[in-house]
């Protein structure tokens, strides 16, 4: 099946920092593809490379088996974009936006209506179809971004972080509206830095400072992790944290709310409770998320950890696009 959506070896630089580096990905129809990392991995960069909005480096990209800087008009026509920023009229309504956006792509007033209506009844903006876009929620601006994408029917559909700043509930909402676009044979490409958005993708590339660590099935990743995930309970954590450090050069300790959990090679662990019991702490096995995953990956390749400081040190390479610069770590589900 010829994909809708594939990239190979993608790069782009800005100035001496580079953004994005060596990226492949392909996306079929009907599949929900999570671009997952940290705020600054370079989401929004490769995003805007895939949809022709930027320049690229290097590397090859190809919609509908077309290039978006030699056939921009076909793949304009192929590609729904919700970028992370405002895109709408704050001073129209709803459905003025709307009308706005299917101007864009020349519908006729009978296909327009039609679209409009279905729009408005995934999205359940209908009740508010007169009220102007600077006086939606979150969510509901998230809603209505995502409904002006889709009036031209894309077969594929590309989201820039789109349930940031939005309340869990409308945050259910849009991810069960991408799963319903998938099942109509819509391909989705969504970056996040959200654990559990990871895992409602069908499959996801982690992104770190421009290069992907890891790449597959949500599932398949975290049962082939080797690694043995554990949460601290009991005991003052500097000095958990102090015992546990200086015990073994591949243990990875990372805060988990309260608490902290310890990522270790399996084979490892072996004392690690007999250990902690020292400092009146125990160790209680848990499951891996995709935290702990792109943690391990960090601790396995070197060089990519050796980059982290230049990065910091310089201009975060998505803030000259626009992106994701700034916050470093990546996030939980925030409750």
């Amino acid at each position: 099946m010829t994909p809708i959506l594939e990239a190979r070896g993608l790069a782009r630089s800005f100035g001496s920092v580079v953004a994005v580096a060596q990226v492949d990905m392909v996306v079929h129809a009907g599949e929900i593809y999570g671009l997952v990392g940290p705020d600054g991995a370079g989401k929004t960069t490769t995003l805007r490379m895939l949809t022709g909005h930027l320049g690229r480096d290097a590397g090859e990209v190809t919609v509908l088996g077309v290039d978006p800087r030699t056939h921009s008009e076909r793949v304009r026509e192929a590609i729904g974009y919700v970028p992370q920023q405002a895109s709408l009229y704050g001073d129209l309504t709803v459905e003025e936006n709307l009308r706005f956006f299917a101007s864009t792509f020349c519908l006729r007033a009978a296909t327009y209506q039609e679209r409009k209506e279905r729009a408005l009844a995934i999205t359940r903006l209908g009740p508010f179809s007169g009220r102007r876009a600077q006086a939606l929620s979150g969510g509901m601006y998230k809603k209505l971004q995502l409904a002006c994408a889709l009036l031209h029917r894309p077969k594929l559909l590309v989201l820039d972080e789109p349930t940031n700043g939005v309340d869990p509930p409308s945050r259910r909402e849009l991810w069960d509206l991408l799963v319903e676009l998938s099942s109509n044979e819509t391909a989705v490409v969504v970056a996040t830095p959200l654990m559990d958005e990871a895992t409602r993708c069908h499959r996801v590339g982690i992104l770190h400072e421009g290069r992907l660590l890891l790449e597959g099935k949500p599932q398949e990743l975290l049962q082939a992790f080797p690694y043995e995930v554990f949460r601290v309970e009991g005991g003052e954590r500097s000095r958990v944290t102090s015992l546990l450090a200086g015990a073994h050069e591949q243990i990875v300790l990372s805060e988990s709310g309260h608490g902290l959990r310890v990522v270790v090679p399996k084979g490892v662990a072996e004392g690690l409770p007999g250990l902690v019991a020292t400092v009146g702490a125990r160790l209680l096995r848990v499951r891996p998320h995709f935290e702990d995953l792109f943690l391990a990956s960090l601790r396995e390749r070197p060089s990519v950890r050796g980059a982290r400081e230049h990065r910091r040190q310089g201009s975060r390479g998505d803030e000259g696009s626009g992106g994701d610069g700034g916050r470093a770590g990546m996030k939980r589900r925030e409750r």
